[in-house]
């Protein structure tokens, strides 16, 4: 049986049947911007950062399947424009202080940010009124930083069988929330070792008393780009 293949900015992809564009790409070492995959959830393609052209029609490669000699198109103008629009509406639309942030250099939003040469955020800013989450004995949530990318939720609920987090409002308003009564971390049952203590890919879930423990400079994206690591396993 010949193997399966498709084309992705003109480099031949193998695929097994049942995967999708992204999971093609990541196995094959090509790097396509993302920020809501996980690989251990099932995807559900919020973010759009990651969305191609297959054979001339948009879709979002964490969820389109591969298909056989298709050709897409990922790393173009068009859609790099496109992805760099979204990526600045998240720097606005929260309250996003790289220099002084605790998940600088290792957070995925930065990372994607310098990787598609994104250098201002173009729009004005909100500033939105986020306070923060500290009634947790051992870890702060920092709402600020939120992306709305809904992996904790995800983790929480299929992982950890808890639902600690969920989201609320719609729109613009949307905003994650914590499950308990009180709206405060300490009332649920949160822990440490949950997957949804792990899969932030900013700064929101921080656990406490360990405060740039790793110095700027020498963390994950310090020592090398995330486009160089298509096949890293988001934690």
């Amino acid at each position: 049986m010949s193997e399966k293949t498709f084309v992705l900015d003109g480099k031949t992809i193998p695929y097994a049947e049942g995967q999708t564009i992204m999971q093609a790409a990541m196995a094959a070492g090509v790097y396509i911007p993302r920020l809501c995959y996980h690989p251990e959830f099932k995807p559900h393609g919020s973010c759009k950062l990651c969305t191609v052209k297959s054979n001339g029609r948009q879709a979002a490669s964490c969820t389109q399947l591969a298909q056989s000699a298709a050709v897409v198109e990922s790393d173009t103008q068009e859609l790099n424009d496109e992805r760099r629009a979204l990526l600045q509406m998240l720097f606005v639309e929260g309250n996003h202080f790289c220099p002084s942030c605790e998940q600088s250099g290792n957070c995925q939003l930065q990372a994607t940010a310098y990787a598609l040469n994104v250098m201002s955020t173009h729009y004005d800013h909100f500033f939105p009124d986020r306070p923060l989450d500290a009634s947790h004995p051992e870890y702060l949530l920092d709402f600020n930083r939120c992306i709305l990318c809904s992996l904790c939720i995800r983790a929480s609920r299929d992982v950890d069988g808890k639902n600690v987090f969920g989201l609320a409002g719609r729109g613009i308003k949307s905003h994650l929330i914590v499950n308990a009564q009180s709206g405060a971390l300490a009332d649920t049952d949160f822990a440490g070792d949950d997957k949804a203590a792990q899969v932030c890919p900013v700064g929101v879930i921080l656990k406490k008393r360990r405060g740039f423990a790793v110095p700027i400079g020498q963390r994950t994206y310090d020592l090398k780009p995330i486009s160089a690591m298509p096949d890293a396993k988001e934690s």
